[in-house]
């Protein structure tokens, strides 16, 4: 029944979401299922979800009714992380069939015999401590670069997060089984992996099922450089407090470890940072930019920040601007504080008010481009390699260098999926850089 049938997907959130994505989305090729566009017309739309902030929760809605418009007697299918946490609320979106939780959503293909509309959404979603095994993914075929999941979960209490209620324990992949989905990624011709997870830095527990470490992450650094073919492996978002000496200092010497780092910090208040029950201090934070700027000048660090958490007053707001401010990071990613059911924060007083959420969301994105400008003019006059995308941008080609300085040149085809040594000479009107070719490839 299922050769001719055509299916679409939309991904909402994070690089592991992509991963699992397309991981789900190759089960049903193997199935025989065709894969298309999700602006093209299919049999089966399936929306994997994201419950991180609130916004994400709206946006579930207007997709639902952009894949109706493609067809509306379409098959529609919820999971992740918001089919996880409230699969009766999206069970009753009009137009959706089937809501799959944190485990089924990898037996999709299993719930789908008959395809005919139902009137409210059929749901199956386990209890999320049976969210105990580990199911391996990545992403191909979408980008030139590959999403990598290596652990799954996390042990965390953060005030504000639901994903450990989306996602259960902290478990991990094993490092054979990582490897191996390393090898079949080069083995694909992509130049660059992307390891994603909720808590990489925690890598190592649950391995095998048992809750002590089997291996470190620093153990799957050391495996991973060694993969023939990949060029490039980022390290996307760890813990400062999980990110030790020993990883800084194999990166900075590593055959394909890119010099980029993604750490969270939330607040650069100790204050704020104790009410969300993160795991370390802002020294702690300044401590790890430090070691990194020492071993890799030209390193780029981003940074995770949250905005109009409950007790950010005037004075820690400036706290944590002035503390980023000062910070030699490269750029920032903003995320302005909404309230999420069955969180300790929803609880808390002295709530901020939402104007205020905004206004200080935007003051730190303005902060951000400053950042993120100064890096880049920095990086001018050095000789770095770039990575071409497969998009053209009005007639432009982009990539990014290794150390995630975004750059672009007159399109050309033939310069997706490789990388040049360039040098990079100017920042143009968009905020990207231009360049002149050490070894001009259409000369070559």
């Amino acid at each position: 029944m299922h050769t001719q049938k055509k299916v679409a997907f939309y991904t909402l959130g994070c690089k592991l979401n992509f991963s699992e994505t397309s991981t789900i989305a190759r089960n049903f090729q193997s199935e025989g299922f065709d894969r298309v566009d999700f602006d093209e017309k299919a049999d089966i739309y399936v929306i994997n979800t994201c419950s991180v902030t609130e916004n994400a929760d709206k946006r579930f809605k207007t997709i639902v009714k952009s894949a109706l418009k493609q067809n509306e007697k379409a098959f529609l299918i919820a999971i992740g992380c918001y089919a996880q946490l409230k699969p009766e609320t999206l069970a009753n979106v009009n137009g959706v069939d089937l809501v799959l939780g944190a485990t089924e959503k990898f037996k999709v293909t299993n719930y789908i015999n008959d395809l005919t509309k139902n009137e409210i959404g059929e749901v199956h979603s386990c209890e999320i401590n049976e969210a105990d095994f580990y199911v391996g993914s990545y992403s191909i075929g979408d980008r030139t670069r590959a999403f990598l999941k290596v652990q799954d979960g996390c042990d965390y209490k953060c005030t504000y997060c639901t994903i450990p209620l989306a996602r259960g324990i902290s478990r991990s992949d094993t490092l054979e089984n990582v490897l191996k989905n390393a090898k079949e990624i080069s083995e694909k011709g992509i130049k660059e992996i992307v390891l994603t997870g909720v808590n990489i830095g925690d890598y190592g527990k649950g391995e095998f099922g048992n809750k002590t470490h089997e291996h470190t992450f620093f153990e799957l650094v050391q495996n991973l450089d060694i993969i023939p073919g990949i060029e490039r492996i980022r390290i996307s978002s760890i813990e400062p407090n999980l990110l030790q000496q020993e990883t800084i200092d194999f990166v900075a010497k590593s055959n394909s470890f890119v010099p980029h780092f993604h750490i969270p910090l939330q607040s650069g208040s100790n204050k704020l940072l104790q009410l969300m029950k993160r795991r370390y201090k802002k020294e702690t934070y300044i401590d790890r930019v430090t070691r990194i700027k020492n071993v890799m000048p030209n390193a780029c660090i981003g940074v995770d920040v949250i905005v109009g958490f409950p007790g950010e007053t005037d004075e820690i707001f400036l706290e944590t601007y002035n503390f980023l401010n000062d910070l030699d990071v490269s750029y920032l990613h903003v995320f302005t504080y909404s309230e999420r059911p069955n969180t300790e924060a929803i609880t808390m007083d002295s709530v901020v008010p939402q104007k205020v959420r905004i206004k200080r969301s935007k003051m730190l994105r303005g902060l951000s481009v400053k950042k993120r400008r100064a890096f880049y003019e920095s990086q001018l006059e050095n000789n770095l390699s770039v990575l071409f995308e497969g998009e053209n941008r009005g007639g432009y080609i982009q990539g990014f260098t290794e150390n995630y300085v975004k750059v672009k040149t007159i399109w050309n085809p033939d310069l997706v999926n490789t990388v040049h040594q360039i040098k990079l000479k100017k920042i143009d009107e968009d905020g990207l850089v231009k360049f002149d070719w050490i070894k001009n490839p259409i000369l070559a």
